[in-house]
């Protein structure tokens, strides 16, 4: 018996969006979004990192992610430092840190909820899953 991709892709995506959707409202509660969260995730595993580097990180176009950081530095969340050539770099503030840290605290909440239904061992195979399809695909 053959798996109906086009569901099983429709179910990831359908997972994703749920994810996304209580994160977004759940963290509102902190005083971010998403967007704004993944960002600033973004740059506290790469400090440093360009505009460029951060957009793809963070799955959004270099414009896109350019009006974020524009909002992140009106914020007081980050700051851009000159960098070699025309390459700005990204930091976090003192600031930043503490929204990322309660921004993380949401998240965990969240997963884990949604995640409950699964054992351990579930929950490894399909991170080791969605992370094999995701090294063939990029």
């Amino acid at each position: 018996m053959s798996t109906d991709l086009q569901t099983l892709g429709r179910a990831v995506k359908q997972a994703q969006y749920r994810h996304h959707r209580a994160l977004d409202i759940r963290l509102s509660t902190v005083g971010t979004t998403l967007a704004q969260w993944d960002a600033l995730r973004a740059i506290d595993r790469s400090p440093g990192a360009s505009a460029h580097t951060l957009a793809s990180a963070t799955f959004q176009s270099d414009q896109a992610f350019g009006t974020l950081a524009n909002r992140l530095f009106a914020q007081g969340l980050i700051e851009r430092r000159p960098g070699r050539g025309r390459r700005i770099e990204h930091y976090l503030t003192e600031r930043g840190v503490e929204l990322l840290a309660a921004g993380h605290a949401v998240a965990d909440e969240v997963l884990a909820a949604s995640f409950a239904p699964l054992s351990d061992a579930e929950r490894t195979m399909l991170l080791d899953l969605l992370l094999r399809i995701g090294d063939e695909q990029g």
